[in-house]
């Protein structure tokens, strides 16, 4: 077959996946959050470690999007801020869940495409113990698969799916790369990004339908690239600018 059409098929068969077993949990999620939503609270989402900040990336500030998202980006956690990294370091959950302001009783959308990074797992620990909501995206079968005493591993051995509210998984497989090529060794071409970005804009989806049906009127971005975008999200951004920490006026 060929490379192009391989991968195509591939990803097809893992948003197949998703569609076909994680409509409970998704609709699950949606709920928690559209309520909490109507609270008047804030839905909070930390991409912890690597790439899996695209997670938050991907729903925060974006066309079509929630404005009440609060995308969590401590510095170290991520490939754009690692010097050094802080990723595989425990015991900086508490000071993170302070810097961003969440709360007990207050939604946490906690990414990591595997679901073992020891900063993620951290994260999850201390959610738990503030009572916090915590809705987890990540690969239940790669977590699985990862030797509990791999050195990168969080000390409690735990996956984030394990110590959530409510767990939906993003279906990527084991080692993520999917494709061979003859004579190359290591498997090509990562699925993990596709596929959580996948996963949290079904999420979000379900959850503003929900907001509507109950009562809720939801505030919208639309694109900053169209005519129009400066009259509708200028004042959005004056309103929550001070309450959302990486948000902040275009001119």
């Amino acid at each position: 077959m060929d490379i192009l059409n391989e991968y195509y098929e591939k990803i097809n068969s893992i948003l197949k996946d998703i569609m076909a077993q994680e409509q409970e949990p998704i609709n699950s999620a949606a709920e928690v959050l559209s309520a909490l939503y109507l609270e008047d609270r804030f839905i909070h989402i930390f991409g912890a470690g690597g790439h899996s900040a695209i997670g938050a990336m991907e729903i925060f500030w974006r066309a079509g999007g929630l404005t009440k998202i609060n995308a969590m980006f401590p510095a170290g956690t991520n490939i754009i801020s690692a010097n050094p990294t802080t990723g595989r370091i425990t015991g900086l959950a508490p000071y993170i869940l302070n810097f961003y302001d969440v709360k007990q009783g207050d939604p946490l959308i906690l990414v990591n495409f595997y679901g073992i990074n020891p900063v993620a797992v951290d994260v999850a620990l201390e959610a738990q113990k503030k009572g916090i909501k915590l809705i987890t995206v990540n690969s239940h079968n790669f977590a699985k698969q990862v030797p509990a005493n791999f050195k990168w591993r969080h000390p409690s051995k735990k996956n984030i799916h394990e110590l959530a509210d409510v767990a939906i998984n993003n279906h990527v497989p084991l080692p993520d790369a999917v494709l061979k090529i003859k004579g190359i060794e290591e498997q090509i071409t990562p699925t993990a990004t596709i596929a959580t970005c996948f996963t949290l804009n079904l999420l979000m989806s379900r959850t503003i339908e929900k907001i509507v049906a109950k009562g809720g009127k939801p505030e919208i971005w639309i694109s900053n690239n169209i005519p129009g975008c400066d009259e509708h999200n200028n004042p959005l951004v004056e309103k929550y600018r001070h309450k959302i920490h990486h948000l902040y006026p275009v001119v």
